[in-house]
């Protein structure tokens, strides 16, 4: 599994601020794939595909606040 952290310089968080942070990024190259970014405030931006095509993708605000937590499977038939 490749596994990647950088940090970043600016971007806009989930809060609506200018804020830095960290990207951490793991992929087996099979189909799993997982994103996650920690802004400075303390932000999350996290997204995970799946093997099957699937997508998770929930973003948390600093104060704990879940703005989005989706799954693309909940809306398969």
């Amino acid at each position: 599994m490749l596994s990647i952290t950088e940090q970043f310089s600016t971007e806009c968080a989930p809060c609506g601020k200018m804020r830095g942070g960290a990207r951490h990024r793991e992929d087996d190259e099979a189909g799993l794939v997982i994103d996650d970014l920690r802004y400075d405030c303390g932000c999350r931006r996290i997204r995970h595909e799946f093997h099957d095509g699937s997508v998770r993708i929930k973003i948390v605000r600093h104060d704990g606040k879940v703005l989005m937590d989706e799954h693309s499977a909940d809306f398969e038939v």
